[in-house]
């Protein structure tokens, strides 16, 4: 690191509650990387405990139309939308591993449109930043899609 990740305390790896240091650890297996946000909330385990018990239900559940590729390909797109460039990133990672597609989340945090994604992928994305960027254009109609 090459600064503070957050104004609050950012407790040692080894300070951490033993399922709080086994899911971080479990998540640097996989993608590679600690996400700092992992360790910026870890000083207060209760909250921790609550906005990933959140992140798990949105992210992590098996559902007949979208797959955990397609949500994160989901954030990547908001997130470039809203110039997030940390959730871009950080949900790029996760996107390329469960897209099994190294180009994938590089293309669409540039340009969505233009990415090389089913139509299907098309549609949920087009859905996906415009009501990330304008809530009230998006109606019932806009859900048949």
């Amino acid at each position: 690191m090459t600064g503070p990740i957050s104004r609050f305390p950012v407790p040692e790896r080894a300070e951490l509650p033993p399922d709080i240091a086994a899911r971080i650890a479990e998540v640097e297996e996989k993608s590679g990387f600690v996400p700092n946000v992992f360790l910026a909330l870890a000083h207060r385990p209760q909250e921790w405990r609550a906005f990933f018990g959140y992140h798990d239900a949105l992210m992590e559940r098996e559902t007949p139309m979208l797959t955990k590729a397609d949500r994160e390909l989901i954030v990547v797109a908001t997130s470039a939308g809203n110039d997030c460039l940390y959730c871009v990133v950080a949900h790029g990672a996760i996107a390329r591993i469960r897209a099994r597609n190294p180009r994938i989340a590089d293309q669409v945090a540039i340009d969505w449109r233009k990415a090389e994604i089913t139509p299907a992928q098309h549609a949920m994305l087009d859905f996906a930043t415009r009501l990330a960027a304008a809530p009230a254009t998006v109606g019932a109609a806009d859900l048949d899609r």
